[in-house]
C-alpha cells in the first residue's frame, strides 16, 4: 500500500506534517476506561497507533488501518476526529519535523494474536491516569487525561 505524507499549515507556527491515528479504548470488567498504547519501533516509547494518510482512503480509515497494522486491534471508529496533538518526528538523518496527529476514537472490539507489526512493537492496556504518565508527548498526555469515561473518547 502506498502512503502519501500530506502537508498542512499549523495556524500558530510553520508548516507541519499531517498524520492520522487512533485512541484505542475499552471498558474493563470493573467499568473503568482503558487506553491501548503501543511502543514506537525505534526508541520503544509508549505512543498511540498513527501514520500517514493512505492513498485513496479518508483519514478515519487510514487511522483504523494503522491500528490494525501497528497494534493488531479492530473495532468501531468514529468518523469525526476526537482530538489532535503535535510531536517532533526524528528523521533517519537526525532532522526533526513537527507533526500534527489527528486522532479518531476507536472502541476496540477485538485484539489479534498475529498482526503485521507484532514483532516490532509491544502493546498494553493502561488505566487513563497511567497511560497519561507513560507517554512522552505532553500534548498526547493531556488528550488522554481529558478523556471522559462516561462518553468514551
Amino acid at each position: 500500500m502506498s502512503v502519501v505524507p500530506t502537508q498542512g499549515v499549523d495556524k500558530c507556527t510553520d508548516e507541519v506534517m499531517q498524520q492520522y491515528g487512533v485512541l484505542p479504548w475499552r471498558i474493563d470488567r470493573g467499568g473503568a476506561m482503558q487506553v491501548l498504547l503501543i511502543t514506537s519501533r525505534r526508541r520503544g516509547r509508549w505512543i498511540v497507533p498513527r501514520g500517514w494518510l493512505a492513498e485513496g482512503r479518508p483519514p478515519y480509515q487510514s487511522a483504523a488501518l494503522e491500528a490494525f497494522e501497528e497494534a493488531g486491534v479492530i473495532g468501531d471508529i468514529l468518523l469525526n476526529p476526537t482530538a489532535c496533538y503535535h510531536y517532533l518526528k526524528a528523521g533517519k538523518d537526525g532532522s526533526l519535523r513537527r507533526c500534527r496527529v489527528t486522532l479518531f476514537s476507536l472502541q476496540v472490539r477485538g485484539t489479534l494474536t498475529n498482526w503485521p507489526e507484532r514483532g516490532q512493537r509491544k502493546r498494553r492496556w493502561f488505566a487513563l491516569r497511567e497511560a497519561a504518565r507513560m507517554v512522552d508527548d505532553a500534548e498526547l498526555a493531556q488528550v488522554i487525561r481529558e478523556l471522559v469515561p462516561s462518553r468514551g473518547c
